[in-house]
């Protein structure tokens, strides 16, 4: 809704904006269901907001790329929805979205699961980066 007040009056995505923009969902919407559809199979709470509810430590799949998988996803689908309204304003609430969650529920997140999972999840932060980085995509790795 932000990205659509700030940009109002924006041209229809060319073909080229709308195959990025649409990629770009494709790809980050399943790299979110597939981490929520670990959790789920791991019998384990995709919640946020009760961290301490958690019941298995997930760190396969989209998790041993990322601690945050979903929040990842989340991400990918509004810069998805920039690309596809053309417009750098767009990628404001982007921004919003990551710092709040970064630093907000992030944090309360990891502190639940370091309490709950200890020296497990103390390697599995060692391993594994917050977002995502080079050394964490299978395709960059040596």
């Amino acid at each position: 809704m932000a990205q659509r007040a700030l940009t109002r009056r924006t041209p229809a995505p060319s073909l080229a904006r709308a195959a990025v923009a649409t990629s770009i969902a494709v790809v980050c919407g399943a790299l979110a269901g597939a981490a929520a559809s670990e959790f789920r199979r791991r019998g384990t709470t995709v919640e946020p907001i009760h961290p301490d509810r958690a019941s298995a430590l997930v760190t396969t799949g989209a998790n041993s790329i990322s601690r945050n998988p979903m929040y990842v996803g989340m991400a990918g689908l509004l810069l998805a929805h920039a690309v596809w309204r053309g417009s750098w304003v767009a990628l404001a609430p982007v921004a919003g979205f990551v710092g709040v969650i970064d630093r907000l529920q992030i944090k309360a997140e990891e502190s639940a699961l370091g309490e709950k999972f200890g020296t497990e999840y103390a390697d599995y932060l060692d391993a594994t980066p917050r977002w995502l980085d080079r050394r964490s995509l299978p395709f960059t790795r040596p």
